[in-house]
């Protein structure tokens, strides 16, 4: 599924109805360059989520972690930086899945690490506040993901 966003308001937005409907156990791969959106739109799946805390990208730390009123935990991850297969094992993604939901960027640096089951977001720059955003659901609980995003890029609830 393709969706425009045609502001950072609009792909925060989208985000928000995304971040609405996560579970613990769902994962969420961001795809795109640098400046393609993938932190403004994790602003708006956080935001939807009920995120206490402000986001910022984890470039430098590898994974930053969120926090809800009720203790649950959203796991978002930057894989940029990570230099080998061993060191991305390290990090421990079943154990994040586990207790929450995981956000990575730049997950085809992960060497097949990602689980099969999740939704792929590639996000490309398309003009100067444009972006668009393609969704490939793998698994059934990411199809039902691809209606809330649908529904939430039309603008409904």
């Amino acid at each position: 599924m393709d969706v425009f966003s045609r502001s950072p308001e609009q792909t925060r937005r989208i985000g928000m109805g995304l971040g609405a409907a996560l579970q613990t156990g769902d994962l969420i791969c961001l795809q795109g360059d640098l400046g393609a959106g993938k932190t403004t739109f994790v602003q708006g799946i956080a935001h939807g989520w009920g995120s206490l805390d402000s986001v910022s990208s984890p470039t430098f730390i590898i994974v930053n972690v969120y926090r809800r009123g009720d203790e649950a935990r959203l796991f978002h991850m930057d894989a940029y930086r990570l230099d080998s297969t061993p060191e991305a094992e390290e990090l421990d993604l079943d154990a994040m899945l586990s207790q929450g939901p995981l956000l990575v960027e730049w997950p085809e640096r992960m060497n097949g690490l990602v689980p099969p089951e999740r939704l792929w977001i590639h996000l490309e720059h398309t003009g100067a506040e444009e972006r668009e955003m393609k969704f490939h659901a793998s698994g059934s609980r990411y199809v039902e993901l691809l209606e809330v995003v649908r529904r939430a890029a039309d603008g409904g609830d």
